[in-house]
């Protein structure tokens, strides 16, 4: 799933580790959601989506292609 999680961190001025601390989850977590190796839980992306105050659907793009 592609997503726009490193421009928003990136943007914000965060490490993949301070951002994973804001929302409880590992800096190896937010770096594979990063990569599109791991998609997140829904909770887990909506923590992230009101973190950045934008959307799920900004934050995550959703593909039929990559539905599974």
């Amino acid at each position: 799933m592609q997503n726009n999680v490193r421009r928003l961190r990136e943007e914000h001025g965060l490490t993949q580790k301070e951002l994973g601390e804001r929302v409880g989850v590992s800096r190896q977590a937010i770096n594979a959601i990063e990569k599109g190796k791991f998609d997140p839980s829904i909770w887990l992306a909506y923590d992230l989506a009101r973190f950045f105050d934008v959307s799920i659907e900004a934050l995550f793009l959703f593909l039929e292609e990559d539905r599974k």
